[in-house]
This record gives structure tokens, sequence and C-alpha cells, in this order.
């Protein structure tokens, strides 16, 4: 014998009023991540076609040239002639120019360049992290809310109804897995990208802070 406690059946009514209601935010959000995944797949692509890939040697060799300068002009024009990314020489340049500084300044000036540029890269790379974590949940949950009123469907021999539900399970199910394997795929290899930026930036910095050091 099945006891009913009472209010229960409010209380599952509201339960499924809610998870029902969820149905199409959740549909309309993976349409988001699935636009958003290809857009940004779109721009990684972009952004490998644009990309100088930056050896180790290419660091090396610019770490003896600033080693070798005879002045922080010259250190600049080294900077300013090289093959690093755009961002990376008005970092640079602008420390090869901080000569009134003391060496305490000059490093807080640097270790906050750097900070701004690991915050804008952890921006850049938090939006498809969100897709990569949220996008399978929200395919679960797209395939969880119809599957309710599919069975009970079923058990009133509505099989249209189930096959329906179904689909959409399956539907939202595709869509939240491959949005969130675009996503992961394209924060791995930007985070991979990032941290050889990052490298670079903070090897050629404590160059031309050692540099700037030695010359005062």
């Amino acid at each position: 014998m099945v006891v009913s406690i009472p209010g229960s059946d409010i209380l599952t009514s509201g339960l499924n009023v809610i998870s029902q209601s969820l149905l199409i935010p959740v549909i309309v959000i993976l349409l988001i991540f699935v636009f958003y995944a290809v857009i940004t797949l779109g721009g990684l692509i972009s952004e490998y076609t644009s990309r100088k890939k930056i050896t180790a040697n290419t660091i090396k060799d610019l770490i003896y040239e600033i080693s070798d300068s005879e002045n922080p002009e010259e250190v600049k024009k080294v900077i300013n002639d090289s093959i690093i990314p755009k961002s990376q020489k008005k970092i640079l340049t602008e420390l090869a120019s901080s000569e009134n500084l003391k060496n305490k300044s000059r490093l807080a000036l640097a270790n906050k360049y750097i900070e701004s540029e690991e915050n804008h890269i952890d921006k850049i790379v938090e939006k498809t992290d969100i897709v990569t974590r949220i996008g399978p949940t929200l395919g679960l949950m797209g395939t969880l809310i119809p599957m309710g009123p599919g069975l009970a469907a079923l058990g009133s021999g509505d099989v249209t109804a189930l096959s329906q539900a179904i689909i959409v399970a399956f539907d939202t199910t595709v869509v939240g897995i491959g949005a969130g394997a675009v996503a992961y795929l394209v924060s791995k290899i930007r985070r991979r990208w990032y941290d050889d930026y990052l490298s670079n930036l903070e090897a050629l910095s404590d160059a031309i802070l050692e540099y700037m050091e030695s010359s005062n």
C-alpha cells in the first residue's frame, strides 16, 4: 500500500512545472553555444593563419641582443625590429623606457604588465571553458526534461509523443556534447599558445630588467 504524504502532489506538480519550463531556455542556450563554438573555431583558424611561431632560439637571440645593446634606445630598436607580437613589443619598449624608475619600481611595473596580460588571456579562454563545462550539462538537461512527458505518453499509448520526446532528447544531447567538444579543443590549443606567449614575455622582460639594472 502506497502512503500519500500530504502536500506531496503539490510539490511534485511544482517540480514538474519548473522542469518543463526549463526546456525552452535550455534549447535556446544550446543554440547560442553552438553558434558561439562555430564562431570561435573560425576565430581560432584565423588566429592560426596569422600567428607567427616564436622559437626558443629566437628568444635566445633577442636576449643576447638586448644584453649586448649599448643603450636603452638600442634595446627598443632590437625589440621593434623583432618578429614578436605587437602587444609584447609595446610592453617591452615601455620597460626599456623606464630609465627614471628605480629597480624595484621597474620590477613592479613589469609584474603589473604581465599580470594584465594574464588577466586578458584568462578572459578569452574563460568563455570557451564555460561552454566546455556547461554545454554537456545542458545537453543532459535537454535529454531528461522531455523524457518525463514522453514516458507518461507511453503509459497512455501515445507513441507519437514519446518519439517526439526522444528526438528532442537525442538532439539536445548531441548539440551539448558537440558544442562542449569544440570549445574544449579551442581552449586547449589557445591555452598552449598563450602559455608560450607569457613564457616569452617573462623571459624578455627579465632580460630587459637585468640590462636596465646593470646600466644604472
